[in-house]
């Protein structure tokens, strides 16, 4: 008798926010050399690229926006939360983000960092928490972009949430 074999299929992963992130990123980040001009390429192609760039990064920013969604009962904070300038750390760009906390009770901080080049154009947004900040005092938290930016880039604070 000859033995059977059985094939077990690994199920297809799910569509969650950090994957669809981390798929938007990747094309971003394959596309972006297109964007900047390739030799031969034409106005139309070239076009075409930064569509699908923008398109990308939107993508990023709708990801980022379902996970400040996911935060029950926040209250906006976007007052109480600061960017400071940003600066290169390997291949990424990162920018310290401080949480003050108003309040008389400690606080956790959801917080929708917005990269953005020299025109205010977006180029690409995370979402980072700064846990456990004490009444009346302030607590950081670096940004990091998700990929490689290049030239003048800054941060701000989009969306804010205590909670």
């Amino acid at each position: 008798m000859t033995p059977t074999r059985t094939r077990t299929r690994t199920p297809a992963p799910t569509r969650t926010p950090a994957r669809t992130l981390a798929r938007a990123v990747c094309a971003a980040a394959l596309l972006a050399p297109a964007v900047t001009g390739v030799a031969g390429c034409t106005d139309e192609n070239q076009q075409k690229a930064q569509d699908i760039v923008s398109t990308a990064t939107a993508a990023v920013a709708s990801a980022a926006q379902e996970k400040m969604n996911a935060v029950k009962d926040g209250v906006k904070a976007t007052e109480e939360v600061k960017a400071g300038p940003t600066k290169t750390d390997g291949d990424r760009t990162t920018a310290e983000i401080t949480a003050t906390n108003p309040t008389d009770a400690n606080a956790d901080y959801t917080v929708w960092v917005n990269f953005r080049d020299g025109g205010g154009n977006l180029l690409d947004s995370v979402v980072l928490n700064i846990d456990a900040v004490e009444p009346g005092k302030s607590k950081t938290g670096t940004a990091r972009s998700n990929r490689t930016l290049t030239g003048e880039t800054k941060a701000d604070i989009n969306q804010a949430l205590r909670h």
